[in-house]
């Protein structure tokens, strides 16, 4: 074998000539490591056609036109190269994947030309390129003039080789003026039979998992929001009666160490999707997956990174749209349209939205965090930007006015900018900044820098500005105005201070208002930290706080906490709903299937709950079985070995069981199964725990619970009264029915008991108390009424109450 230098055209030539020495060389190996046998080679007889095949690429000035022809060696068909361009324009195949380093390979191939004013023998090559200008000729022929040439070569790649891309392909001995006589240099030739033998590279290890196994979110706390997986810098947005969090998905690039459990420290420039859940209650929250936001396969793939989402909506052009921002890493910000918060997505651009050609951008170090505000006459804006400090400033102001972030208006159509960017002079701004609109005043709070040269080196904060990680805000008329006399105060001190060793650093925030109430976003490593411990590796979690404000305005500073903050309305149970909406977890993990959401509609994601293991459980919180209670419960599971099942337990992972489900069905297949419930009455938290053998039990992708058959009752009414007789007061009841049946009636208060053996259907009965008591308080007659109804026997209570009264 011989590597082709960088310089081709000084070291080809010697290539050439030293061909065959270095093919003997190779196979006079004592002990060459053979692959196995197996033929990597796609379509080498191109019975297929050109499948597999193109004219060498390798270079700019490479070319040629492939074309099938019946001048076969073997079979109906070979391939001919003409019009090539270079001596190294031949028929090529892309091996990239397939080979590994320090294996031997043997190459053959079927070679002939047939051009009459070419030369009477001609050499051929069966060249590797292995990316860049590293080129080895593998084996050559010399065939005659219009004979079939045969190469066959064994070499092994070396074991330092980078295999990472390996295109093979055939070609004549390199000349760089080929064009001078093409005759002898660019002659058309024909290949058929080619062959390579070997075998692929092992599989690469099992990717670690990044199922949490831990319970990251305890029963009974809100924070963080969930414990099944990480999201930073969380931008909520409210839209039909839902709150959406958007997020950084830092679990993209969580990699625990099987034996260790601690995962390498996060890296930032591997995130290209955008995490999403949802609530109605603030405490269970639905897992909506992946957003494949940038990246060569993402929905703008011209971007390579999405963090630190921002979330809009508005109606363009008679329709209402979504628009998410994100950070193209430090660089520049962009956006994606979607038809609902959940999707589908598209990107109306094919470049950046926000880049240092933006007016008004210049200076700004991080063209990043893209945060946008629809006011209220429809004019949006968006605010972005952070990073070092720029120099021209002296030392001081760099640190406690680095004017580092900008806002600048949308169009209409919320995909372009307008106008020039305006400074926000943020008071020791770092990054974060976003807006939120209350009684006509613009609140913009943002994260705090550290210090450090990037901010003037060693200075002394003004009075009142930030420390280093805090979340700061300003207060103005003008969402376009931000001076730094606006500064109103730290809202927010660093998470560390509540959370402990191994929770400070960057943060980064949104407000948003939810059904009369103003919530906070932020973000912490606490699950990071009930994995791994008080030495974390940046993995950040969700968290909400409530916001409060003072009569003047001005922000109450928030206190972090796990507690979090209060559940606004119980879970409905009675509906199909995703088994991936969680309030608390054990060791499970969700992912994306085909198919639409049974409870979102067919264009939202649909995704299941899976890495379900002996030992794992669900949780939801304060779930409204309400005084009929639930009949039973279905879900829809997949099962993926047998004797698996699922109990459904009252309050805890631990708790009385309610229900029993044993997991049947074909496995790998999805299957609906039932149980009736008991005891499911009332508001109460609800456990799914999971058993079977070893290994992954099942997969759910929905719960759904019927409602318990009503009770029978009469209807029967009832009124008390007070009034005074002989300077005593007497308490009255009527009650009356207004059943079809006759009705067996007890009243009874504390001044004794009164039964009516039988009140007709339609008619009423009355009973007076006699208390001997000049003046009585309020108080309840209590009146059973009973019957029987259809052979069952049914009661009624209803209270009827009464005022205080005084006599005499």
């Amino acid at each position: 074998m011989h590597e082709r230098a960088s310089k081709r055209s000084r070291f080809r030539i010697a290539a050439m000539a030293a061909a065959g020495i270095l093919m003997a060389a190779s196979i006079a190996v004592t002990s060459p490591v053979y692959a196995a046998e197996e033929e990597l080679i796609v379509n080498g007889g191109f019975e297929n056609g050109t499948e597999g095949w193109f004219a060498n690429n390798g270079n700019a000035t490479d070319g040629a036109t492939l074309t099938i022809v019946n001048d076969a060696f073997s079979g109906s068909n070979g391939l001919r190269a003409s019009a090539r361009q270079t001596t190294g324009s031949g028929p090529m195949q892309d091996l990239s994947g397939k080979l590994q380093a320090g294996q031997t390979y043997t190459v053959t191939a079927r070679v002939k030309y047939d051009n009459p004013s070419s030369p009477a023998t001609k050499q051929f090559f069966a060249t590797m390129h292995y990316g860049g200008f590293t080129y080895t000729n593998l084996g050559s022929v010399t065939p005659a003039r219009g004979q079939w040439g045969y190469i066959n070569a064994t070499f092994t790649i070396p074991a330092g080789q980078n295999v990472t891309t390996t295109r093979l392909f055939i070609e004549t001995p390199f000349n760089g003026s080929p064009q001078s006589d093409p005759n002898l240099h660019l002659m058309d030739f024909t290949v058929d039979d080619v062959s390579l033998v070997g075998a692929p590279p092992p599989p690469p290890p099992p990717a670690p998992s990044k199922t949490v196994e831990v319970v990251g979110k305890l029963p009974g706390e809100h924070n963080p929001l969930i414990g099944h997986k990480f999201g930073a810098d969380g931008y909520g947005f409210v839209h039909d009666g839902r709150v959406y969090m958007y997020m950084t998905n830092d679990t993209q690039g969580y990699a625990p160490n099987p034996a260790t459990g601690v995962s390498p420290g996060i890296n930032y420039g591997d995130i290209n999707q955008i995490t999403l859940i949802s609530t109605t209650d603030m405490v269970n929250w639905v897992d909506h997956g992946e957003i494949p936001v940038a990246g060569s396969q993402g929905i703008a793939p011209f971007t390579n990174n999405s963090w630190a989402p921002g979330m809009e909506k508005k109606v363009v052009d008679g329709e209402e749209k979504f628009f998410l921002y994100y950070a193209n890493g430090g660089g520049s910000s962009n956006v994606i349209t979607g038809d609902s918060p959940l999707g589908p997505w598209v990107s109306e651009r094919s470049s950046t939205l926000i880049n240092s050609s933006t007016p008004g951008a210049q200076g700004v170090s991080w063209l990043f965090d893209p945060a946008p505000l629809v006011d209220d006459d429809g004019q949006a804006y968006l605010y972005f930007g952070g990073g070092p400090a720029s120099t021209s400033f002296p030392a001081a102001e760099r640190f406690n006015n680095p004017k580092n972030i900008r806002v600048i208006e949308l169009a209409d159509d919320m995909v372009n900018t307008q106008g020039t960017a305006a400074v926000v002079d943020a008071p020791v701004a770092f990054e974060a900044a976003q807006v939120f609109k209350r009684e006509g005043k613009y609140y913009l709070s943002y994260s705090s820098h550290f210090g450090g040269n990037d901010f003037g080196g060693n200075q002394t904060p003004l009075p009142g500005y930030p420390g280093g990680g805090q979340i700061g805000y300003m207060i103005s008329d003008d969402p376009m105005s931000f001076p730094k006399e606006t500064y109103a105060g730290v809202l927010f001190p660093n998470q560390s201070q509540f959370f402990g060793a191994g929770t400070g650093g960057n943060n980064h925030q949104s407000v948003f208002e939810y059904e009369g109430k103003y919530y906070f976003t932020y973000h912490a490593p606490t699950l990071n930290k009930r994995i791994n411990g008080n030495t974390t590796q940046g993995y950040r979690s969700p968290h909400i706080q409530e916001l409060t404000f003072n009569e003047d305005g001005t922000i109450q500073q928030v206190v972090g906490d796990y507690a979090g903050v209060d559940q606004v309305r119980d879970f409905d149970p009675f509906r199909t709903f995703e088994a991936e909406t969680l309030g608390w977890t054990k060791g499970i993990a969700t992912a994306k299937i085909d198919g639409g959401s049974a409870e979102f509609g067919d264009t939202a994601p649909n995704l299941v709950v899976r890495d379900i293991d002996n030992g794992d459980w669900t949780g939801l919180s304060s779930v409204a079985f309400g005084e009929t209670g639930a009949a039973s419960v279905t879900v829809k599971v997949k099962p993926l070995q047998e004797g698996g099942a699922i109990q459904v337990r009252d309050g805890s992972d631990t708790g009385a069981v309610l229900a029993t489900i044993p997991v049947t069905g074909e496995i790998g297949e999805w299957t609906e199964l039932s149980a009736d419930l008991t005891g499911a009455t009332g508001t109460k938290d609800v456990f799914f725990t999971y058993t079977g053998e070893s290994g992954d039990l099942f997969e759910l992708d929905t719960w759904a619970f019927t409602e318990g058959a009503a009770q029978p009752s009469l209807d029967v009414t009832a009124e008390a009264a007070t009034r005074c007789a002989a300077g005593k007061v007497q308490v009255t009841v009527k009650v009356t029915n207004n059943d079809d049946v006759a009705v067996q009636v007890a009243a009874v208060s504390e001044y004794g008991t009164k039964t009516f053996a039988s009140v007709a259907a339609g008619k009423s009965a009355t009973h007076a108390y006699t208390t001997r008591a000049t003046n009585i308080a309020a108080g309840d007659v209590d009146v059973t009424a009973s019957a029987t109804v259809d052979g069952q026997p049914v009661s009624t209570l209803v209270t009827a109450p009464y005022d205080s009264r005084t006599c005499g």
